[in-house]
């Protein structure tokens, strides 16, 4: 159990059978009346948002969530098999339990998978990937560092935006969070 009072960003709890994160809290003390915590909750299955208001220490169940480092190792038909790095056990995720993650995924990745009663809630990758750019249209005489931006296609399948002189072939770093260019591999 945990105090309302001591909710922060990212705290997890659990409400009606579910996982939910704390996005954003306010201790309110009214001039009249009692204290309350006012809350915006994010369900960490379904991702809807909940606005809820706790009695100040009003006590709320916390979620015990487990964060276990696994290694992508192969596809196998519509499943991810991942390697448990402490105990070698081979786990098959399917592509909606992954997410949006599932895009950036290579072979020997290292990832955090985050699970709660035995269910995945979220796969955490890296802050940042380097992968190969396989298509993108060819760089033309005359492009700047400072110029505009082209699509391109990456080994994963996963679509970045890029600088017009980034050309096919090379390897690219990228954030995860934001899908953004970091720049080249050095």
């Amino acid at each position: 159990m945990i105090s309302s009072n001591d909710f922060r960003t990212g705290t997890s709890i659990e409400i009606d059978g579910s996982v939910w994160r704390v996005v954003e809290f306010l201790h309110v003390k009214p001039g009249k009346g009692s204290a309350f915590v006012r809350t915006k909750l994010k369900n960490a299955q379904t991702g809807n948002t909940l606005e809820r208001t706790f009695r100040a220490g009003e006590m709320v169940p916390q979620a015990v969530l487990e964060k276990r480092n696994k290694q992508y190792t192969y596809r196998d038909g519509d499943q991810y098999v991942f390697m448990d790095m402490e105990t070698y056990e081979e786990s098959r995720l399917n592509a909606d339990q992954i997410g949006d993650s599932v895009k950036y995924l290579k072979e020997e990745m290292e990832v955090t998978v985050l699970t709660w009663d035995d269910r995945v809630l979220e796969v955490e990758l890296p802050n940042s990937v380097t992968l190969e750019i396989v298509q993108t249209d060819p760089g033309v005489k005359g492009d700047t560092a400072t110029g505009g931006t082209k699509p391109a296609t990456v080994e994963t399948g996963a679509q970045v935006m890029v600088p017009l002189f980034i050309s096919q072939g090379e390897r690219i770093k990228i954030d995860t969070r934001n899908d953004t260019y970091l720049g080249r591999e050095t």
